[in-house]
């Protein structure tokens, strides 16, 4: 059996690992997240390759003697040198990054999840600084229904009504109405306006999103919608994010 194989994978984290070396975790469409280590000092093509945002062909070697990987070569595809240019688009790229690592690549379906990141990272990589917001809104919503956490947003969950407002309980992990919506703070009010955009976008790409704009309440509201699905999977990454 070789120990060497070939992965599609989107690096996501790197740090340092002993004195010289990295430390990596990759998203990839056959396994998952994986972690291995990138050896070379500051000045190494190879670690320069396996940089967080770079997507392409990755070869591992794994050592069943030491239970670890390392990253032999690296085929990059996409580079994305756009996203060191925003400060914005950065942010966003480390809180994509952030979700796909935090909650173990989905757990399943490798391959979309892959599909799912690296064509927000695409987007992201010339919008300014309100798209960026809404490409991050946007992944995060589709993230959320690929892990089944999605809420439906057209109208109340418990008695199906139809209203400009309504209303969502993280207490009982849906959308509801004035009368059903249960006595409790923290409700999240949605409106008409960003619940519109949700389905409008909902089956869009990220490179899409330029044509649908949101104004300043509904984008409030829909930040505050994707934070409360996504609290319990992502803990405290979301308070460190500035979006």
């Amino acid at each position: 059996m070789s120990r060497t194989a070939v992965y599609s994978a989107l690096i996501l984290k790197s740090r340092v690992s002993g004195e010289s070396n990295r430390e990596v975790f990759l998203l990839t469409a056959e396994e998952g997240i994986m972690r291995a280590t990138v050896f070379g000092g500051p000045k190494s093509k190879l670690r320069a390759h396996a940089s967080p945002f770079n997507s392409g062909k990755v070869w591992l070697y794994y050592n069943p003697v030491k239970d670890s990987a390392k990253i032999s070569d690296f085929d990059v595809h996409s580079w994305r040198p756009g996203l060191r240019e925003l400060y914005e688009r950065t942010m966003a790229a480390g809180a994509i990054t952030d979700t796909v690592l935090a909650t173990h690549g989905g757990g399943g379906s490798w391959g979309y999840a892959l599909h799912l990141a690296t064509t927000a990272l695409d987007a992201l990589e010339s919008a300014n600084e309100d798209l960026c917001s809404r490409i991050l809104i946007h992944f995060l919503w589709r993230w959320a229904g690929f892990l089944g956490l999605q809420p439906q947003v057209e109208c109340c969950a418990a008695c199906e009504k139809k209203a400009d407002a309504l209303w969502f309980s993280s207490r009982e992990g849906s959308v509801l109405c004035d009368d059903c919506a249960p006595e409790q703070t923290g409700l999240i009010r949605l409106d008409l306006g960003c619940r519109r955009w949700l389905s409008a976008v909902a089956q869009l790409e990220s490179s899409q999103l330029s044509r649908y704009s949101m104004d300043n309440k509904s984008i409030r509201e829909v930040k505050s919608l994707a934070a409360a699905v996504l609290t319990e999977a992502l803990g405290k990454r979301l308070a460190s994010w500035d979006w």
